[in-house]
């Protein structure tokens, strides 16, 4: 543990003050960029190995992606109208929630082959770390 010294406000005593470790806890610093960089490194490899496509947006056979930027270009414009339009910026706020939840309902995500050796050592990178940071953020 460390302990610094410093100034008081203007009164011209000293005053012991430790030096508090991760999470506020005496020490762990090192476990804690320990696991920092486990985890890092272990969901940069995974993530690394997956591969993400996605496909047209389809609503009854027809390409369906037009159709959902309507309320939001309606309730930009009745923004552009009226800035404090409430139906305006519910338009704005479903239309961009409707994108979103689109492009993620029509998204593919493939884990691309790998050898079971690599994937435990990504898998053990990204948990091991995970541990190590719960445990340096808990006081011992």
């Amino acid at each position: 543990m460390l302990t610094i010294l410093r100034r008081d406000n203007g009164e011209g005593r000293m005053e012991q003050r430790q030096f508090q470790g991760a999470g506020g806890t005496p020490g762990g610093v090192g476990l804690f960029l320990l696991g920092l960089a486990m985890a890092v490194a272990g969901g940069y490899l995974l993530t690394n190995q997956v591969t993400v496509a996605s496909n047209y947006w389809h609503f009854w056979g027809y390409n369906a992606f037009g159709l959902s930027l309507l309320p939001l270009l309606f309730g930009l414009g009745l923004l552009f109208f009226d800035g404090s339009s409430t139906p305006g910026w519910l338009l704005t706020v479903a239309g961009a929630a409707i994108i979103f939840v689109g492009i993620l309902t029509n998204l593919h995500i493939y884990f691309r082959p790998t050898s079971l050796f690599n994937t435990l050592c990504m898998l053990i990178l990204l948990v091991g770390g995970l541990g190590l940071i719960a445990r340096a953020l808990r006081a011992y």
